[in-house]
């Protein structure tokens, strides 16, 4: 397994150049704020799916593992031996003879 990095905080999206304090400024950043929300409320909810499905697998695991460590626990059953009515003989197919013909140029 890999090591856990080491988590650092989501850095928010800064822009290279400053600009000026404008309403049309104002509007952009609450903008780039709320979209970065959607994106981030989108990604917290594809995480809850995966984090449900992976649940799901880890208990359907436990059950088959659970299921598998008490099947090892118990003695082998012995095969049944299959047994022959006295009338009943075993099917034999008559062998077909075959016939090679041998062709020559």
């Amino acid at each position: 397994m890999r090591s856990p990095r080491q988590q650092r905080p989501i850095q928010p999206k800064i822009s290279t150049m400053p600009r000026p304090q404008t309403a049309a400024a104002t509007y952009l950043d609450l903008y780039k704020l709320v979209t970065e929300q959607q994106r981030l409320e989108q990604e917290l909810e594809t995480l809850e799916q995966r984090r449900d499905r992976i649940q799901t697998r880890l208990t359907e695991l436990e059950l088959h593992i659970s299921t598998l460590a008490t099947a090892a626990q118990q003695p082998p059953a012995p095969a049944p031996a299959i047994s022959l009515r006295p009338n009943q003989r075993q099917s034999t197919a008559p062998i077909e003879q075959f016939s090679t013909v041998f062709l020559e140029y």
